[in-house]
């Protein structure tokens, strides 16, 4: 079957191609438009599609609208209920399932060509949780837990797959929703909601949980697979900061209680799970398994074996879900994800195309890898753009800024390049044979979503990724599936005696990862970046503004 997922009513627009039970393509809309999230995920914007991702997804695989066999909807309106019956205020949330009825028509406008009568309404959180349990390597039998802010009426799903199918076991009914409850402290605290919940967990590291006690009357779990979450008086236990306001340590401090409480949460719906299932394979789904400090402590408290988190965790990855659900029931056997690597990626000749079109210096280095490690080795900061991009909020070595993780002020350095807040942390990728012996923790971790204890004696030679916490979130690198990352660290480390480079999204604050050739070259030109390494190519800095310079002295007076 040939089966095109679409995520379109909250936020994080996207499209995801199934064929015959095999991932063929992901990606997010914002990607192509180059709006954060896509939109805002108000119900005004409902209506929006992820026009560009799916036409792209058809494109990569050589086929028309009229080709599919279903269209997966992540959204069931009939599931739906008024917002006042739900607990929430939200006058205007009608407008979200009359938009969600007549997505079929919309997405026929869109596509043209497409049969409306294919479009199948697959419910939000089993849209998630099939992108856990069918996309996760080794997962014909296990568990799934979903959180988030909402779906049609619930925060909240477990349940189970066995085989071909996802069997449902508890939904957590609204307005009671973890997500919901970190989205207000989001914005509380002066962030973006439903944008900058993990500003949130970094802030965290800096506070101490002082009042969880409070936060327990709000936020508990009810022992039945559920729980509370809704009413916290926040501006009652922690003054409200504006955008432009410094933070301050009652800030950190009711972020430090908001994670405590949401990790005590999520420690009870697993085990109350795996009492359920006695699986040993846990997958995780929904915005809310995108906190990967809670992660890491449901795997290393937790009564599981193994957690799998989806990297597309947040709605993007509904997208995947509802292909990958209707694909299993519509009799294929659905295939784990490959990898995170799933949207656009040019060919060697089209990237040099691309360079020639701009007008801008750049040569040919007999090995990309080794120039980069080099450059790397001598403190210049890289954009690496290589391959496939990634699915998902995290950069995983396709779409990367790179730096050297052995100073401390490289932190401050890229944060200053990405014009982030300075308590934001860096991450650091690792080949995967050498990860244990710096970092304690889930692994393999090659989705950057667990937090991992940083070996004492390793500290201080790599401040640049170590948090104020004494943690870091690793990306292993295996060789077979990253063979040029692979030796590009494998050089840095032979240049410097340090396994680990400094590995962050290739973009700036409020603008989506880089995407395109075009999206690097805006991104290379408009920030302190040294070297622009894209596919074969080496696009250096120095170059690229005596360049500019020469031609503007070439240029005749006016």
């Amino acid at each position: 079957m040939r089966i095109l997922g679409i995520n379109a009513l909250f936020h994080d627009p996207a499209a995801a191609l199934v064929i015959d039970g095999r991932t063929v393509a992901a990606a997010e809309e914002e990607r192509f438009s180059r709006r954060k999230h896509g939109k805002r995920p108000l119900p005004f914007s409902a209506w929006e599609l992820p026009e560009k991702a799916a036409a792209w997804c058809l494109e990569r695989a050589g086929l028309r609208p009229k080709d599919l066999d279903a269209v997966a909807y992540s959204f069931d309106p009939e599931l739906s209920r008024p917002a006042d019956r739900m607990g929430l205020h939200d006058p205007w949330d009608h407008l979200r399932v009359t938009y969600a009825r007549e997505a079929p028509g919309f997405l026929r406008t869109a596509l043209p060509g497409l049969d409306p009568g294919i479009v199948r309404f697959v419910p939000h959180h089993m849209a998630h949780a099939a992108s856990g349990a069918f996309a996760a390597e080794g997962a014909d039998t296990s568990s799934v837990l979903v959180l988030d802010g909402r779906g049609e009426r619930a925060s909240h799903l477990a349940a189970r797959r066995v085989h071909d199918r996802l069997e449902p076991l508890y939904a957590q009914e609204l307005p009671h929703s973890l997500g919901l409850v970190y989205e207000e402290l989001t914005e509380h605290l002066g962030f973006l909601r439903s944008s900058d919940e993990f500003k949130v967990m970094a802030l965290a590291s800096h506070g101490r949980p002082r009042m969880l006690p409070e936060l327990r009357r709000y936020v508990f779990p009810t022992g039945d697979g559920g729980f509370h979450a809704a009413g916290v008086p926040w501006a009652e236990l922690c003054p409200r900061r504006r955008p432009d306001e410094a933070w301050t340590q009652d800030h950190a401090d009711i972020a430090a209680s908001a994670q405590a409480v949401l990790e005590e949460v999520l420690l009870d719906l697993v085990r109350w799970l795996h009492g359920q299932t006695h699986d040993r394979l846990l997958t995780l789904a929904g915005g809310v398994a995108l906190n990967c400090v809670a992660n890491s402590r449901i795997a290393r408290e937790g009564p599981f074996d193994r957690v799998w988190v989806q990297p597309a965790a947040g709605d993007a990855g509904t997208a995947l879900g509802g292909a990958l659900l209707l694909a299993a029931s519509g009799g294929d056997d659905p295939s784990p994800m490959p990898g995170a690597d799933l949207g656009r990626d040019w060919s060697d000749a089209e990237l040099g195309a691309w360079l020639k079109t701009a007008a801008v210096p750049f040569d040919r280095p007999a090995d990309i890898a080794r120039t980069v490690a080099q450059c790397l080795a001598g403190n210049q900061i890289v954009a690496w753009f290589q391959g496939r991009s990634e699915y998902g909020p995290r950069a995983l070595g396709h779409r990367s800024l790179l730096a050297h993780p052995g100073h401390a002020g490289n932190l401050e350095r890229l944060n200053d390049v990405k014009g982030r807040e300075q308590f934001r942390p860096v991450a650091p990728m690792v080949l995967a044979e050498r990860a244990a012996d710096i970092f304690t923790g889930v692994l393999p971790s090659p989705y950057m979503l667990f937090v991992h204890d940083v070996a004492p004696e390793w500290r201080d030679r790599i401040p640049a990724v170590v948090h104020v916490d004494g943690t870091a979130r690793i990306q292993t690198v295996d060789r077979q599936a990253e063979p040029l990352v692979a030796r590009m660290l494998s050089e840095f480390e032979r240049l410097t005696g340090l396994p680990v480079v400094v590995n962050t999204s290739l973009n700036t604050a409020g603008r989506p990862m880089v995407d395109d050739p075009r999206d690097a070259l805006e991104c290379f030109g408009s920030s302190p970046v040294d070297l622009l390494a894209i596919g074969p190519y080496a696009v250096r800095r120095g170059a690229f503004f005596s360049h500019d310079a020469d031609d503007a002295a070439r240029r005749p007076a006016r």
